[in-house]
């Protein structure tokens, strides 16, 4: 226990380090505020901030004949350390923990954001939503309210998101707090946690106070008194982070954090999303419930800043409002029609609106439905049930497609998708129909696809058009693997780094990734490179025998299929499968095995690295999932073979030899032995390519009765009694040619042939085999060197037993001499395989490690060393022979390896050996029970033996003899005879008699020696040994149900031995060995060749294998579907898309006849004013006396006005000035909504403010002047009277110039010059104003080079060479009733011969601040400009 109390003492006081730094940090960043000026206020002893006096500084407690100033909101508050921050518990079932702190009103939201990362320890979010609504008595029905919190849970989940609402319980904000208590009990990891951002004003909050100390609380325990808050608000317990907003009073208004939360929303939406180098900033989305007049200004605002928002139709009041116009045409919401939508949703609270909030609210409604694109309608009521997840991220994707993001904008949607991982939005909303995308345009949406592990994403773009041969370059395969997640094999190799003190860039990631690779795939592939690394001409320096490499072609001849002798053709499938493999990575691992060149050996690989790897896994949990995957990639490389033999066996055979250079020039067989691929060896392709191997240049289909035979009597051979290869091969060769041949005869045509012909090389091979060559394919033939070891084997244990039994004399006899030449010709044997072995000597030397045939094959030779030493000396003459004995044994035992090539008696083998290993541990079972017994036995029947043989009779060998029924007669009186032992132990060849009475009769208790007897007969001879059947049922049942696979697997080892063992059996293989001996000695130069296939064999063997493996992964995809589950599954979807395309056909429908109703109703009023005109025109001509009655509208307005409305401001009214913000100011317009634009329009109650610059404090003032009655706006009220920021009343005129050029020679492409806007932050047309008499603006030198601007102005003059593309009055944000912008817009063609063609933008410009851009709808422009840039494109005849 102590060093578990140890770990938490430093646990403790690590928390505690942690916990002083951020109180340390809090004081010193965050502020609260404090008033410095104390006014009793309308409650005795307490100020107008809401606190008491003694809350108060003793500075700011003043006299009571102070008179000189009054208290001040703004001015008599200052910013101390905040003394509210910490923990806070809620009371209750979970006590939920959450984070708070108290900020100040004018905290900068750069510290609120690191307070967020840094100290609260929160992961950057992938979108922001903020969430807006009913503050109080706020009501959903239960439908509705699991529609939303279903929809934000989910795009909380899958996005990463923030949410940010006022945090209290009460209103919108405790729905969103029960959908993060939902998603908390849901989920109990913290990892996933759904973050949900309390910003609310510490004024209003209830029991505020508890929360309160200087040090911070850690934890403070809030209670929810929701009974007893009366006008204050309790905050809610689900949120986990709360901003408490101060402003320095504690009046209970609320409203006071909707600046500073505006802000940090704003400083959210800047930061950047994921990677970095994207250039994309976190998505912010604001969603509406409810709500209020302050609701509608919280819309407002937040889509001028860009910002798109959500309604939620059915949710009540301004949402529903918002809802009900959003389909309509602009010109039908009118005044009248906001005042029945108001008084239908909001009740009683209707009766206390004015006229001028219907207007002010009439306006704002018309400008946020002017936005579609910002705005959404989620419609959540009966029959029209949408997602509340996908209308908010189809919000955004609408918000993202505005003109200022042109050309970024599908990018920006996809990274969105990707960071979201909404796969199904990006298949919807992005990857259309229509939309046609480049390879090079997606590959930084699959660089953040593949790191962030999104495998539907990574399909989705290789499935529309991303090419992985033109992604995975240099550079990218080496950030993928640097900024890859963390797992155990990259830790590893950073491990391995930091020892070797090596720095762990990009490029040595990669070199050590491909070189740990090459260890685990095993050492006898060669060294495997990344694929941008410099290949040196391959050189083939294994060992032409091993069969791994090999095979007997389809003529018999036994010789190697494949040499690598050049650089690897490049595999980006293979790259991108390692890098997902070696993270094991399931899901992305599948695509890439997909993607590769050659599926097979990428399947084995995988096998062989999966389970190295977790061999070498710390994690059990983790090393499981690593056997699973490599389990699943065997069971693909089974699969795909299978398909591939059923196809075509020759092809599938070469697959098995042919050379991998993308892994390490080995081969797919040897990469499947290196993996212990039991299951695929044992495949009848794979097993009669082995038996191809094991006949050599015998043909497969020879009785072995024949092959016998013929060792005895050779010249059998020349006879045809046994068959070679390739005398099948001829056979059928010549029976194919005379088929055709009979075909052509009987067809009379030329027919094309279906096989392929032999080339040259093939036809000299397949000659008859020469005498020679029969008798040497006969004797090198792995089946017939197998025979004759045998038959050597069995006459070496013969001549051994002689010797031993009959001949075994001081001298050693000739039998004996030739017995020690027989063993030495075994031990180089062993030699040679152990040296002579491709995998090297390390390797080798491990599987004599593991293997218990080599195992034998040591200690056969270790005894017989000892014993032959301990012969040859004479006083150990019979210690030897002793030796040799024992040696005899373990020789015999070494002859079970024989029968592992028997498929009846190999399985038997492996069942011993299991068996054997089972005995093993249960042995320690038994010996406890042996040992327990016999000592007890021991010391109650012998007193004091000293003799240790005698001992361990009685304590070990007796009780080991009663589990075979051997019971000793001396533990029972009745058959004690006292001539059977010695009474002092003095006699060596008896043992001590018990301990006697004094009538000689033993004085042990007979009762307690027969107990302990039944007792140990019960537990090891009943219960012991029935385990032990038990346990040899277990495993005689696991090695039978698996028999075959086992046995075709050990096949191969024998196989290979035989296959590289020389011909002659021992002795006379001793004869071999010396002359290979000198050979080596001196070498020759002389190497085998080895047969490549050529470049298009080999591209058509792996199209093939590409072929078969699509086939081989539809008929999987098949079973998986016609599977029961795989058919529920498939029914589910089914369901869902007929659901989902009903509904949407629903909505569709009902839409479109909201819409036919609207044009219905527009049609109607356009007919109503039509009569209205020709009663006008009737009464105008016949001059009658009374006027027809005057309409009203809901306002009360005149109609009269809507008769005289101009017909050229029947398309639209002008917009920007008619904003309600003046520009650079703090000055607000007069609403004027749009019907109520044209001064024909009877607007009694209009009063627009005053402004002009030269005012000092943008001073506003109501009263008119008679000389602005000289001047109004062409294009109607503005809401704004005065000069504004414009230089004089009436038209300001301003002159942009529109300068041209080709691209190139081919005018291909039409640019225009644009330069950047300081004040607007964006692209323009350049231009300023002008003077009377002036052609160009003065401000257009600055840009244009002085003898290029003379040439314009004198051309304006001459009327030559510069068009007027427009002329008259422009939508400006600066325009008032009073003053307006006329703009003239010329345009001046540039031809490349023109001398000012390098002037332009280089003399007076930078790239930064002058660019030539093309004349496109791309351009990035304001709107105004954007319309005479299309005019400029139309003059041009290009398409805009």
């Amino acid at each position: 226990m102590l060093p578990k109390s140890g770990s938490n003492v430093h646990l403790a006081e690590k928390d505690s380090f942690i916990q002083k730094g951020f109180v340390s940090w809090i004081r010193k960043n965050i502020r609260k505020r404090e008033c410095v000026f104390y006014e009793t206020g309308a409650r005795e002893g307490i100020c107008k901030c809401g606190y008491p006096k003694t809350h108060h500084v003793d500075e700011a407690i003043k006299s009571e004949d102070h008179t000189e100033e009054t208290w001040n909101k703004d001015g008599h508050f200052r910013e101390v350390p905040t003394d509210a921050f910490g923990d806070i518990t809620f009371g209750g079932l979970g006590k939920n923990t959450s984070k708070y702190a108290r900020v100040s009103t004018d905290s900068q939201p750069v510290i609120l954001y690191q307070l967020l990362t840094e100290q609260w320890k929160l992961s950057p979010p992938n979108l922001l939503i903020s969430v807006t609504g009913g503050f109080k008595n706020f009501y959903m029905k239960n439908h509705l309210k699991k529609m939303f919190r279903r929809g934000l849970v989910k795009v909380a989940q899958t996005t990463g998101a923030w949410i940010i609402t006022g945090g209290t319980h009460s209103g919108v904000m405790k729905y969103v707090g029960q959908a993060v208590r939902d998603y908390a009990m849901s989920n109990s990891t913290t990892q996933s946690q759904m973050v949900a951002i309390g910003v609310a004003t510490w004024g209003t909050v209830h029991n505020g106070n508890v929360l309160v100390d200087p040090q911070g609380c850690f934890p403070a325990n809030y209670e929810m008194d929701v009974q007893g808050q009366g006008h204050l608000s309790c905050l809610d317990n689900n949120h986990t982070h709360f901003l408490l907003v101060d402003d320095g009073t504690i009046d209970g208004c609320g409203g006071v954090e909707i600046e500073l939360r505006g802000r940090l929303e704003k400083l959210i939406s800047q930061q950047p999303l994921g990677n970095k180098e994207s250039g994309v900033t976190i998505p912010v989305v604001c969603v509406v419930l409810d709500g209020g007049p302050g609701t509608l200004n919280t819309i407002y605002n937040a889509m001028l800043n860009g910002t798109p928002c959500v309604i939620l139709e059915g949710s009540g009041r301004i949402a529903d409002v918002i809802a009900e116009v959003a389909i309509l045409p602009l010109n039908n919401v009118t005044i009248s029609l906001i005042h029945q939508l108001m008084k239908k949703f909001f009740g009683i609270a209707y009766e206390k609106f004015s006229d001028f909030n219907i207007i002010e609210w009439t306006k704002k409604i018309q400008d946020i439905i002017r936005m579609p694109h910002l705005l959404t309608v989620c419609g959540i009521i009966e029959g029209k049930r949408e997602d509340v997840d996908v209308a908010i991220l189809q919000a955004l994707f609408k918000a993202s497609r505005t003109s200022k993001s042109v050309g970024a904008g599908w990018e920006r949607q996809l990274e969105l998708a990707i960071a979201w991982n909404r796969v199904d939005i990006a298949e919807t909303e992005i990857f259309t129909e229509e939309s046609q995308w480049k390879s090079a345009d997606l590959h930084g949406a699959m660089f953040s696809a593949l790191i962030g592990h999104k495998h539907q994403f990574v399909r989705l773009l290789l499935d529309n058009g991303v090419s992985l041969n033109d992604f995975l370059q240099k550079d990218t395969l080496k950030q993928l693997y640097f900024k890859a997640p963390s797992c155990s094999f990259l830790c590893m190799l950073k491990k391995k780094a930091e020892n070797m003190d090596q720095g762990l860039d990009p490029t040595t990631l990669v070199t050590l990734v491909y070189k740990e690779v090459q260890e685990l795939l095993g050492s006898f592939i060669k060294p495997l490179r990344p694929p941008w690394a410099t290949r040196k001409r391959n050189s083939r320096s294994r060992d032409e025998t091993s069969i791994s490499l090999q095979g007997t072609n389809q003529e018999g001849s036994q010789r190697p299929l494949i040499e690598d002798t050049g650089e690897p053709r490049r595999d980006p499938g293979r790259d991108l499968f390692l890098w997902a493999v070696i993270q094991n990575n399931r899901e992305l691992a599948e695509i890439a095995w997909e993607q590769c060149g050659d599926c097979l050996s990428a399947a084995l690989a995988a096998s062989t690295i999966l389970k190295k790897m977790a061999e070498e896994e710390d994690d059990e949990d983790e090393a499981k999932d690593m056997q699973k995957l490599a389990n699943h990639y065997e069971k693909h490389a089974i699969g795909v073979f299978s398909e591939c033999y059923d196809c075509d066996q020759k092809r599938a055979q070469r697959l098995l030899v042919r050379t991998l250079p993308s892994w390490g020039t080995t081969t797919c067989l040897r990469l499947a032995l290196e993996a212990d691929a039991k299951s695929f060896v044992a495949q009848s392709g794979v097993q009669a390519h082995l038996t191809q191997i094991w006949c050599g240049e015998l043909a497969v289909d020879n009785p072995v009765w024949r092959v016998m035979i013929c060792m005895l009597f050779f010249p059998l051979i020349y006879t045809g009694f046994l068959t070679f290869s390739r005398d099948k091969v001829i056979q059928r060769e010549a029976r194919n040619s005379e088929e055709m041949k009979n075909i052509k005869a009987g067809t009379g045509s030329k027919l094309r042939r279906t096989y392929k012909a032999p080339d040259h090389a093939s036809l000299q091979h397949m000659k008859p085999l020469s005498c020679s060559s029969r008798l040497a394919g006969f004797y090198s033939s792995p089946q017939v060197k197998f025979f004759w070891n045998i038959v050597s084997y069995a006459a070496f244990l013969l001549l051994f037993a002689v010797v031993l039994m009959m001949d075994f004399q001081p001298t050693p006899s000739p039998r004996e001499v030739v017995f020690y030449i027989w063993v030495l010709s075994l031990v180089c044997e062993e030699l040679r395989q152990l040296f002579h072995d491709p995998d090297g000597l390390r390797k080798k030397a491990m599987m004599y490690i593991q293997d218990l045939w080599n195992i034998l094959d040591v200690l056969s030779i270790i005894i017989f060393i000892i014993g032959l030493v301990c012969r040859l000396i004479p006083e150990f003459f019979y210690t030897g022979k002793i030796f040799l004995c024992m040696d005899f044994v373990v020789f015999c035992l070494r002859l079970m390896a024989i029968f592992t090539i028997s498929k009846t008696l190999g399985p038997k083998i492996i069942m011993v050996r299991r068996m054997m290993r089972d005995i093993f541990f249960f042995m320690f079972l038994l010996a406890i029970w042996m040992v327990a017994y016999g000592v007890a036995k021991q010391g109650i029947l012998i007193h004091n033996e000293t003799r240790l043989g005698w001992i361990f009779r009685g304590a070990v060998y007796d009780p080991y003899l009663i589990v075979f029924g051997n019971i000793p007669t001396n533990i029972d009186n009745a058959f004690f005879d006292k001539n059977a032992c010695s009474m002092n132990g003095t006699d060596p060849l008896k043992p001590k008699c018990p301990v006697l009475s004094g009538n000689h009769i033993p004085a042990f208790p007979e009762w307690l020696t027969i107990f302990l007897l039944c007792v140990y007969l019960l537990f090891t001879n009943i219960l012991l040994l029935n385990l032990l059947i038990a346990i040899f049922n277990f495993t005689f049942q696991e090695v039978q149900d698996n028999t075959d696979t086992i046995w075709k697997f050990q096949r191969h080892e024998l196989i290979k031995e035989y296959h590289s063992r020389p011909a002659a059996p021992p002795p006379f293989i001793l004869l071999i060995h010396v002359y290979r001996f000198v050979k080596w000695c001196c070498p020759s130069r002389k190497y085998k060749e080895f047969k490549e296939f050529s470049q298009p064999e080999e591209e058509e063997l792996l199209s093939w294998e590409a072929l078969i493996k699509d086939q081989y992964l539809q008929s999987t995809q098949l079973e998986q579907s016609q599977s029961s589950e795989g058919r529920i599954i498939d029914i589910a979807q089914n369901v869902t898309t007929i659901t989902d395309r009903l509904e949407r056909e629903e909505q569709g429908s009902s839409a479109a006849i909201e819409k036919r109703l609207a044009r219905l109703e527009e049609q109607a009023n356009q007919s109503a004013k039509a009569l209205q005109w020709i009663m006008d025109s009737l009464r105008s001509l016949n001059d009658a006396a009374t006027e027809a009655p005057i309409l009203l509208t809901a306002d009360g307005e005149s109609s009269e006005g809507l008769r005289n409305m101009p017909e050229k401001n029947k398309g639209g009214f002008h917009i920007s000035a008619r904003q309600c913000q003046y520009p650079n100011t703090k000055v607000v317009r007069f609403p004027v909504p749009e019907e109520k634009v044209p001064w024909e329009v009877c607007f009694t109650s209009y009063m627009p403010p005053h402004y002009a610059s030269e005012d000092s404090g943008d001073h506003v003032d109501g009263s008119e002047s008679e000389a602005l009655d000289n001047y109004r706006n062409p294009g109607g009220r503005t809401g704004m009277r005065g000069r504004g920021a414009l230089s004089c009343l009436g038209p300001n005129l301003n002159v942009d110039l529109v300068l041209t050029r080709w691209r190139d020679s081919k005018r291909s492409v039409l640019e225009f010059l644009a330069v950047w806007d300081e004040s607007q932050a964006a692209w323009a047309l350049p231009g300023g104003p002008v003077q009377s008499g002036e052609n160009l603006p003065v401000m257009l030198m600055k840009v244009l080079d002085q003898k290029l601007y003379e040439t314009i102005n004198t051309n304006i003059k001459e009327g030559t060479k510069v068009k007027q593309v427009f002329e008259g009055y422009v939508d400006d944000s600066r325009n008032t009733d009073n003053a307006w912008v006329e703009t003239t817009v010329l345009t001046f063609h540039l031809d490349r011969t023109s001398p000012f063609m390098d002037t332009v933008a280089t003399s007076h410009g930078s790239s930064q601040t002058v660019q030539w851009q093309e004349v496109s709808g791309k351009a990035q422009l304001c709107s105004n400009q954007r319309d005479n840039l299309r005019l400029i494109a139309k003059l041009h005849h290009r398409k805009f």
